[in-house]
């Protein structure tokens, strides 16, 4: 059997590697492009869900999504100034990049956020019908990021939809279940007083005509349970 110096082995192995570090790299180059648009086709998605557009589990197409989201037209907002915010693309705008500031202590544990987001307007006859929101917070075991759809009222939610979180399946991996989520539609984020009143209780809410201020629990997730309470007491007040 042919015996190899360690030099010979060093070299072989520093060739491999950089060989597949180029390859890595010309794919991600060549990638990115594609990758982009199935992020933004899956952010579409999101909104479309938290505004019952499309329902959880079902199958659409790219194209349908496209289609589907010809009604929503996104906006900017700075929450410096609590006004559209100038010189920023609506279509092309990208969160990660927006500057970063400091809010005040808060139960949802927000260190830092993001000095600009986007909403979306959903559209019917040339009127807001809904407004998509996003909005995220810490759970159990890491942030979870969401969107939330209120009526034109600003006040009735339409719906609400989790797209990345860390929770544990079966457990708070649960806002993810569409008989939670189908909990929420018709229910009321403010009190008479404009004060957010919306919550995660434990146990069973009533119907929203007769308990408009509650959200099943989710059991045996409590922490998450109270995670999803306090980032809409943070986003919506």
């Amino acid at each position: 059997m042919q015996q190899f110096s360690t030099k010979y082995t060093y070299i072989f192995s520093f060739g491999l590697c950089l060989i597949c570090s180029i390859l890595l790299s010309v794919a991600a180059v060549a990638l990115k492009e594609r990758q982009s648009a199935n992020m933004q086709l899956d952010k579409q998605k999101s909104v479309l869900m938290a505004c019952n557009m499309v329902k959880p589990g079902e199958s659409v197409s790219p194209d349908q999504v496209r289609q589907m989201f010809e009604t929503i037209e996104p906006v900017v907002i700075d929450l410096g100034t609590d006004g559209v915010a100038e010189g920023v693309n609506p279509e092309s705008f990208d969160p990660g990049a927006a500057p970063l500031v400091i809010p005040p202590t808060n139960a949802a544990q927000i260190k830092e956020m993001p000095g600009q987001v986007q909403i979306f307007k959903v559209m019917k006859d040339g009127k807001v019908d809904m407004l998509v929101l996003p909005i995220f917070g810490k759970g159990l075991w890491g942030t979870l990021y969401g969107f939330l759809a209120v009526n034109e009222d600003t006040n009735t939610i339409e719906g609400i939809t989790y797209y990345d979180h860390k929770e544990t399946p079966g457990l708070g991996g649960e806002v993810d279940n569409p008989k939670w989520k189908n909990r929420w539609p018709h229910r009321q984020v403010y009190d008479k007083d404009w004060n957010v009143a919306i919550k995660v209780i434990k146990g069973h809410a009533g119907e929203p005509a007769g308990d408009p201020h509650s959200v099943d629990g989710l059991s045996g997730a409590t922490i998450t349970s109270r995670g999803v309470t306090n980032m809409l007491d943070f986003w919506l007040g």
